[in-house]
């Protein structure tokens, strides 16, 4: 699943929190092209604030975040390279799901309204949304939210696919169609997914790598293969959590 090859997201020396609260402190790692990257770990870790860093909505206290090589300021302009599908897909409850995912078309190119209604199509298919593009968002189940939802990442055909706890709120069933889905995306548009969940079934399911988040120490305790630490490491908290079992049993 992953290249393995180049590296396409790095930090250095990060540091993120607010005010005089820090919840991680110098963490350093890299996501290579291609992977499935999940970033994980308890309750109040530091999770979704760690992917809003990553995709440049805020600004760490200390350190750096690149893509693929480029900073923050060169970052900030241009048509930006990463899509993104926020905690419960955030659909405008106003809008078709056609006008959702023509949204960033509008706002990123000079496509004409034929031209963006043939892309909005094409994305809704891609995510199994074939028809839809008339439906508003109550009109669907959660699931087809966030499928819309990814479909609106991939407006701009970003490189890199960021999603916030995509199987959040779903039904098992549903949960292990949205798994495959991003399998399915990320081998054939050659995506990069970043993705932060505590769901150990897609974790298992989907990732080729990760990192666990630990707020006590307010560090990265471990990284690897998901498969690789539950059955090797010698972390307690580690073999706690991808064993589900309680600390010290």
């Amino acid at each position: 699943m992953s290249s393995g090859s180049e590296s396409i997201i790095a930090t250095a020396g990060l540091t993120i929190g607010w005010g005089e609260r820090i919840l991680l402190e110098d963490v350093d790692f890299e996501i290579q092209r291609g992977e499935v990257f999940v970033i994980l770990g308890g309750s109040g870790c530091g999770k979704s604030t760690l992917l809003r860093h990553l995709i440049g909505l805020e600004r760490p206290m200390r350190g750096s975040v690149r893509i693929a090589g480029i900073g923050d300021p060169a970052r900030a302009s241009g048509m930006p390279g990463i899509g993104v599908m926020f905690q419960s897909g955030a659909l405008f409850g106003s809008m078709t799901l056609g006008q959702n995912v023509a949204l960033p078309l509008e706002a990123w190119t000079d496509l004409d309204a034929s031209q963006i209604d043939t892309v909005v199509c094409s994305k809704l298919a891609l995510v199994g949304l074939d028809g839809f593009e008339n439906h508003l968002p109550a009109d669907i189940s959660g699931g087809m939210k966030k499928r819309a939802a990814i479909a609106r990442a991939l407006a701009l055909e970003p490189g890199i696919l960021c999603l916030d706890e995509p199987g959040a709120g779903l039904d098992p069933v549903t949960a292990v169609e949205l798994d495959e889905l991003l399998l399915t995306l990320s081998q054939s548009l050659h995506t990069t997914l970043v993705i932060v969940t505590h769901e150990l079934d897609s974790i298992f399911k989907i990732a080729s790598s990760c990192i666990m988040l630990d707020a006590a120490t307010r560090s990265i305790i471990a990284r690897g293969d998901p498969r690789v630490l539950r059955d090797t490491s010698d972390d307690p908290r580690v073999r706690a959590f991808f064993n589900r079992k309680p600390l010290g049993s």
